[in-house]
């Protein structure tokens, strides 16, 4: 089986052995194609109306490097270029999709009621850091009880190293990490294993070196709107036309050219756009009009407004799948380490209600204040939604990364509170995400790496450590030196998994607890998933911070969850009937009426017409 996207822009194998290259350059008078590596030959492109510059010739193929000068004074890369082998400020590659054989025909997808996902970062995965080595995973993940990878952004980046928001060639894997046939093997080898494969995007800006949009199609950016990394994307302006294309585009070609099963959409909230439909409602109505029928294709967001109506179905379809469900995370931080500053401040008066909400309704925030936010109502009702639409997690990325030192929440929390934590989170009806190592508290931290040198070097290091000096720790100028710099390649090395450390016994404890928990959800809970996703669902205060939670109505299926995330013994406590699925933090021998300090309770109640162990 053969896949190729077809774009109106780029290089495109021709039928007759050629290629055509396209590029939208409004600002420039004159673009010439520049062809070879030594032996180097240039040609006028056509200038056509709207920008646009157009040439087919014979003498390119499968391979060929080339670029574009614009006016005679500056070479670029192809802005949507299938490959850059040569780094992403290098002339770009000629790619023919259809050489890869595809053979997973039988492939349909997974549902996404029952996503247990897997978040990645290609280059820190594995010591060799490729695609072709994170292939070699594969059953080690399988083994663990996870069924979808989610790797992040790997759109071709300045340098050896970066997070992958910082992407300047967004249709082109980064070739760091392999070759685009090496993804493509990759997926191939996933879905062959039952895993679905998703792909975190960004659409909110390009990285700050590599992007030359700015020389011959500044309408590329907005005159209105800033995020917190520059101009931001032209979504509503004159020429957005284009712009918008160019992004739907981009999400149509990792689904279809490497058959991807979804993606994750970073940010959002830094996504301007005044028109309607909006580009995130634009994206999602391409993505389900060309998929629909053919497999499922799962669209996620990251959204710090919690703007509900995006998850709200349209013409009996999902614009988006889901939302990473940051509220859930900052209420179960704040209950295991107590740290308030920063966005934990809005969690710190009652995390166990916060959780109950999350729990039960997907966000705490769906319209109240944030203190955090200078008072700012935060948050849509979430009302109708299933619960299907929140993705929780215990640490990601981001929760993660975002901390000076890059600790994981195994090195900031008590193990019996994280164990208990986790047992609620990884049960709970909804799906859920863990972030690569977490599943053996991996010792090596995820600290924020790039690889940038010179003036914008220094500016990232200085920026990275500026942005502490907030935090009582980092009130010093001294101490904001302790901060790991950025560019280094040490900081790089450092955040690479060591998986030699799963030959100790700590490490070895921790992924059973976590193979534990996943083959229970697999096994006992994942037939129910869908019903108890679509409630009812509610929860009630035990104590402070204990309480109880249910999902579904009898006389079908009802899922219980009794909870203590305290120091403190609940007593008074009345176990609902039904069979035990999991006890944690509880001795062999306790008084039934009581929860000890962090631990849970799991029950599952299954109605008279309902089998105990129904097809899956």
């Amino acid at each position: 089986m053969k896949s190729r996207h077809a774009m109106p822009f780029g290089s495109e194998i021709l039928a007759d052995g050629g290629v055509r290259f396209r590029l939208w350059a409004p600002a420039a008078q004159r673009v010439d194609l520049v062809l070879g590596e030594r032996k180097r030959t240039s040609r006028a492109m056509n200038h056509l109306p709207d920008g646009w510059f157009e040439l087919a010739t014979a003498a390119a193929r499968v391979g060929t490097r080339y670029s574009f000068r614009i006016d005679g004074a500056i070479e670029v890369p192809d802005p949507a270029s299938r490959s850059n082998p040569d780094d992403a400020e290098a002339p770009s590659a000629v790619v023919d999709p259809l050489r890869f054989d595809w053979n997973d025909e039988g492939w349909a997808g997974k549902p996404w009621a029952q996503a247990v996902c897997y978040e990645i970062h290609v280059g820190t995965f594995t010591p060799e850091g490729t695609f072709r080595a994170l292939e070699g995973r594969l059953d080690y993940l399988a083994d663990l009880g996870v069924n979808a990878l989610e790797l992040m952004p790997v759109a071709d980046f300045p340098g050896r190293r970066n997070w992958g928001y910082d992407g300047v060639l967004p249709f082109a894997p980064d070739g760091a990490y392999g070759a685009p046939d090496d993804l493509k093997h990759l997926i191939q080898s996933a879905h062959q294993k039952g895993f679905a494969v998703l792909l975190d995007v960004v659409y909110n800006h390009f990285g700050p070196k590599g992007n030359y949009l700015h020389h011959y199609a500044p309408s590329f950016f907005s005159t209105r709107h800033e995020t917190p990394w520059g101009a931001a994307i032209n979504f509503d302006g004159q020429s957005s036309r284009t712009v918008r294309d160019f992004f739907i585009h981009n999400a149509l070609y990792w689904l279809e050219e490497y058959h991807f099963d979804g993606l994750r959409l970073d940010a959002v909230h830094a996504l301007f756009d005044d028109t309607r439909p909006d580009i995130l409602e634009e994206l999602a109505q391409a993505v389900r009009s060309r998929f629909a029928h053919r497999r499922e294709v799962h669209l996620v967001l990251e959204n710090d407004r919690n703007l509900a109506h995006y998850l709200t179905p349209r013409a009996h379809a999902a614009q988006y799948d889901a939302q990473w469900d940051d509220d859930l995370h900052h209420a179960v931080h704040v209950l295991l380490t107590g740290e308030t500053d920063g966005y934990y401040q809005d969690y710190a008066e009652a995390p166990v209600a916060a959780l109950g909400r999350c729990l039960t309704q997907g966000f705490a925030y769906q319209g109240e204040a944030s203190a955090f936010r200078n008072g700012e109502h935060r948050g849509e009702s979430t009302t109708g939604l299933a619960l299907s639409a929140f993705v929780a997690f215990a640490q990601t990325h981001d929760q993660v990364g975002n901390r000076a030192f890059g600790e994981r929440i195994s090195r900031l929390a008590d193990p019996s509170r994280l164990r208990c934590a986790l047992a609620v989170l990884l049960l709970a009806p909804l799906p859920v995400l863990l972030f690569m190592g977490e599943e053996f508290a991996a010792p090596s931290p995820f600290l924020y790496f790039c690889d940038y040198a010179g003036e914008l070097g220094g500016a990232v290091t200085q920026g990275r450590r500026s942005e502490f000096s907030r935090f009582r720790q980092f009130a010093d100028e001294r101490q904001r030196l302790a901060i790991p710099d950025p560019n280094s390649e040490a900081t790089f090395l450092r955040s690479k998994l060591d998986w030699r450390c799963l030959q100790e016994g700590a490490h070895q404890e921790w992924l059973t607890w976590y193979r534990t928990l996943l083959h229970l959800r697999a096994q006992r809970l994942q037939p129910w998933l869908s019903t108890l996703q679509k409630g009812p669902a509610h929860f009630e205060p035990l104590a402070e911070r204990a309480l109880r939670v249910t999902w579904g109505k009898a006389p079908g299926v009802e899922l219980h969850l009794l909870a203590n995330l305290s120091d403190q013994c609940v007593t008074g406590i009345l176990p609902p009937a039904g069979e035990r699925l999991l006890s944690a933090g509880l001795p062999e021998e306790h008084d039934a009426g009581q929860l000890p300090p962090w631990s849970a309770l799991w029950f599952l109640c299954l109605g008279k017409n309902e089998s105990t162990r129904p097809p899956l």
